[in-house]
């Protein structure tokens, strides 16, 4: 079924490298509009250039830091400048910050809960009014298998804390959003081959890990964008509320 987002527009974040390159290149596949956003400008560039070389429609802002408000505010405006309304947010940008609990600090817990939380709250609270004036919208927020799990490997108190917070954000947004046309979701990736990832699964660091996972191997980027494209696409019209883990069977066992 080709053209699934035919005449959305679409901003998804952290579009760089990983799920959001994967998701940004996929949805303009499928015909949206789509706004990327990434902290490094010569990535988001790059891959803003891939969509339009094979004739998608894509625009990116970058560098933006869009855990501050004005960052957020800057990313919706320049979405409406560049196509009007805004019809799909996919947060899925985020920066985790890994320690084992004792060697947590404060500074280094706050850091990643506003790179993880922050992010989701202020440019959500940017695009909500413009879904509801437009009679509805799509939200899709990237939440974590480790939002369920603890992680025995990486040292994750704060990305658990993180992403469990989206998790249940979300559930608010859709109870909230149902009145008023909006859907709101997410999808939870397990360990996933990503920039951030790839040198450590390279040496072996997962490897404990990736053999509690009942597939046996980790995730590509594009196997969450297609969850992803399905969330957001219109066949996904009843679902709100929920969560979609894409984690290899890891959050059944």
């Amino acid at each position: 079924m080709p053209n699934r987002l035919d005449g959305k527009v679409a901003v998804i974040t952290g579009t760089g490298s990983g799920i959001g390159k994967a998701s940004a290149l996929l949805f303009a596949a499928e015909g949206a509009a789509v706004v990327g956003a990434d902290t490094h400008e010569a990535r988001g560039a790059s891959v803003a250039a891939q969509a339009r070389a094979f004739g998608g429609r894509m625009e990116s802002l970058q560098p933006v830091d869009l855990s501050r408000p004005d960052g957020a505010r800057r990313l919706t405006e320049f979405a409406l400048e560049k196509f009007g309304r805004i019809d799909i947010l996919f947060n899925n940008a985020g920066v985790a910050i890994p320690a084992p609990v004792g060697e947590m600090s404060y500074d280094s817990f706050a850091a990643d809960i506003r790179g993880e939380v922050d992010i989701v709250f202020h440019l959500t609270r940017e695009v909500w009014p413009h879904f509801v004036a437009n009679g509805g919208g799509v939200l899709l927020n990237t939440a974590s298998s480790l939002a369920r799990t603890g992680d025995p490997i990486w040292g994750a108190l704060a990305h658990c804390a993180a992403k469990g917070a989206v998790l249940a954000m979300t559930r608010q947004y859709a109870v909230e959003g149902a009145k008023v046309g909006i859907r709101a979701n997410t999808v939870s990736p397990g360990l996933t081959r990503t920039g951030q990832t790839g040198g450590q699964l390279a040496a072996g660091l997962f490897d404990d890990y990736v053999a509690m996972i009942p597939m046996g191997r980790v995730g590509e980027p594009d196997e969450i964008a297609t969850a992803a494209l399905y969330l957001v696409s219109d066949e996904a019209r009843y679902v709100t509320g929920a969560d979609y883990a894409v984690d290899g069977g890891l959050t059944a066992v």
